[in-house]
C-alpha cells in the first residue's frame, strides 16, 4: 500500500535531483519495453517532467508511477546508476505491518 508518506518522501528526492541524469525503464504493451537516458527537468506538486536525450522529447510522470513500478527510474551518480526505489523497499514495509 503507498501512504502519503512515500509519496512526500519521493517528491523530495526527486526534486533533490532535478539536473540529474536518469535511466527511464517502462513497458509498451505487448511485450514490449523501453530504456532510455533522460534528465530530470523540473518537479511539480503531482508530476515530474523528465526530457529524453535521443530526441529531445519531454515526457511527464507522476510520482505514483514510480511507487507502482509502472516506470522505474535510475539515477545516475557520478559513477553508476543506482535504483531511485530500492527494489526491496515495499517488501521489508509489508513484513512490518
Amino acid at each position: 500500500m503507498i501512504c502519503r508518506s512515500d509519496i512526500a518522501n519521493l517528491k523530495t528526492d526527486i526534486l533533490d535531483k532535478v539536473g540529474q541524469k536518469i535511466i527511464v525503464k517502462g513497458s509498451l504493451g505487448r511485450s514490449k519495453a523501453f530504456e532510455k537516458e533522460a534528465t530530470i527537468e523540473k518537479a511539480y506538486p503531482n508530476i515530474f517532467v523528465v526530457k529524453f536525450e535521443e530526441n529531445n522529447r519531454n515526457v511527464t510522470y507522476s510520482y505514483t508511477d514510480v511507487l507502482t513500478r509502472t516506470v522505474e527510474v535510475q539515477v545516475f551518480d557520478g559513477e553508476t546508476y543506482s535504483p531511485l526505489i530500492p527494489e526491496n523497499a515495499f517488501d521489508e514495509k509489508k513484513r512490518n505491518l
